[in-house]
């Protein structure tokens, strides 16, 4: 099986331990993994920002790329759903374009959806589990459903279901877990002080449950979460992606 891995730009950008991490879970996973080097953005700032012939140039250029594996899989909700649920329309009026579209769409995945939903996978695999080498957060954590991930692709209990299987660390469900953090992309932007109210009210939420981390699955909401817990005065609380925490990549106390 060949997977294709769509890093994403924030993930490359912002936070490359993410990247590491998922690709030893789905080496881990018994996947061919390649990461084509030439590829770029999604094209969802571009689309949401209202610029439609960018966004269409980078969709079908991320065709060009990843099109040839069997399964594409990316550490982002957001990335996945804008390619899951929002190509079609750049394409609607490009039949060629579209078939393609059609034919990869079903081949996309968001990590956990693709370890649970397409392999299988109710645990953490021993050869993981059990090396002695990895040293994993343990604790309690709390996890944040980002929007597109839940709402557009479906990802909910694929997380939590893995998560869970980890020794030595407690899942407690925070108040409105599948609320908004605010981030929106360029929501936060043009939206600020709307923004900092909806993250404000997501902090609250991570103290109240009384977790040590708060873990989630796409970047964008983690590095809007963790700017605004450090702003606030916390700087305790780790933010983490659940690949880190699965693949033993979450231990440095100067990690999030």
């Amino acid at each position: 099986m060949t997977v294709g891995f769509f890093i994403t730009c924030l993930v490359d950008a912002m936070r490359p331990s993410i990247g590491f991490a998922a690709l030893r879970l789905l080496e881990a996973a018994g996947c061919q993994v390649e990461v084509p080097m030439a590829q770029t953005c999604c094209g969802q700032p571009a689309y949401n920002s209202g610029d439609r012939a960018t966004a269409r140039d980078l969709a079908e250029k991320m065709l060009d790329e990843f099109e040839r594996f069997d399964h594409v899989v990316l550490p982002s909700g957001s990335c996945g759903g804008m390619i899951v649920a929002h190509y079609g329309e750049l394409f609607a009026s490009d039949p060629e374009l579209s078939r393609r579209h059609a034919a990869l769409q079903p081949r996309i995945h968001e990590l956990s959806g693709f370890l649970v939903d397409v392999l299988g996978w109710t645990e953490l695999p021993p050869a993981l589990r059990e090396d002695p080498t990895l040293q994993r957060f343990q604790g309690v954590a709390t996890y944040h459903d980002s929007c597109s991930g839940l709402r557009e692709l479906g990802i909910k209990q694929q997380p939590r279901r893995l998560i869970a299987s980890l020794p030595g660390v407690e899942l407690r469900e925070m108040a409105s877990c599948e609320q908004c953090c605010g981030f929106g992309g360029t929501f936060s932007i043009k939206y600020g002080e709307i923004s900092t109210a909806i993250v404000d009210e997501k902090c609250g939420h991570i103290a109240a449950s009384g977790a040590q981390a708060v873990v989630l699955g796409d970047l964008g909401c983690m590095l809007n979460i963790e700017g605004r817990l450090r702003r606030r005065g916390d700087t305790q609380t780790r933010v983490l992606h659940w690949a880190e925490l699965l693949a033993g990549d979450a231990s440095s106390p100067d990690r999030g």
